[in-house]
């Protein structure tokens, strides 16, 4: 049998779900990987909805399980049934989301809240000492959760290629040690299993993207 991977989503769409590419690139490499995902979503309504040919919010109001449906092909469940006994790992894409619905980060920064369901479900995979994965924007969620691990969002200068450097030096803020690595490249902190890759924090060609979240993924399914 191969590992079971819980995949925690935030919504459809860079700017308020969850980033599409990175999702479809762990799903791709867990199937490459043997590995089964068992994808979740919380259901509750997103911080907002953004146009994203205006990159404005709108009026319109979504609901982030439903959202998130549409990149597991309707194959979710609910985070709240999300049960940690029969799962080998967890990992959790980028996107807004991750910072809108999953947390107030986009808003609040490090003085940021975690859903509840979502702190509730990283810290029993923590407990249970079974590997977690995170890329993008989302290894702010175990900065602010797991005082004193080490992470990477890339690199913490910011320039061109770089947009989101100030990131890692938020994360510093809250305790964390901050790995720099290349987009193709992961950070593995074997003490608390958290393994991490930036992705689209790096303003990189997609294809590097994809095979900095390939190797995270391997590592996670390796771990577990």
């Amino acid at each position: 049998m191969g590992k079971r991977v819980a995949v925690v989503l935030a919504g459809c769409g860079v700017y308020d779900g969850s980033e599409i590419h990175e999702s479809s690139a762990v799903l791709v490499h867990l199937s490459r990987e043997g590995a089964q995902a068992e994808v979740y979503a919380p259901d509750v309504d997103q911080m907002h909805v953004v146009d994203h040919v205006k990159g404005q919010p709108t009026q319109e109001k979504r609901n982030v399980l439903v959202e998130s449906a549409r990149i597991a092909r309707g194959n979710i469940k609910d985070l709240a049934k999300l049960d940690v006994k029969g799962l080998d790992a967890l990992i959790i894409p980028g996107g807004f989301g991750v910072a809108k619905n999953l947390s107030t980060w986009a808003t609040q920064g490090k003085n940021c809240v975690i859903s509840k369901e979502v702190e509730d479900v990283l810290k029993a995979f923590h407990a249970a000492k079974k590997p977690i994965g995170l890329c993008c924007i989302s290894p702010v969620l175990a900065a602010k959760i797991f005082p004193g691990c080490e992470l990477t969002v890339g690199h913490d200068t910011e320039c061109e290629k770089w947009p989101y450097a100030k990131t890692a030096e938020t994360m510093k803020e809250l305790g964390c040690k901050h790995v720099n690595k290349h987009v193709t490249e992961i950070h593995v902190d074997a003490k608390n299993k958290l393994v991490t890759t930036s992705a689209f924090m790096c303003n990189a060609p997609i294809h590097e993207i994809y095979d900095g979240i390939g190797k995270m993924v391997r590592e996670v399914v390796r771990l577990a």
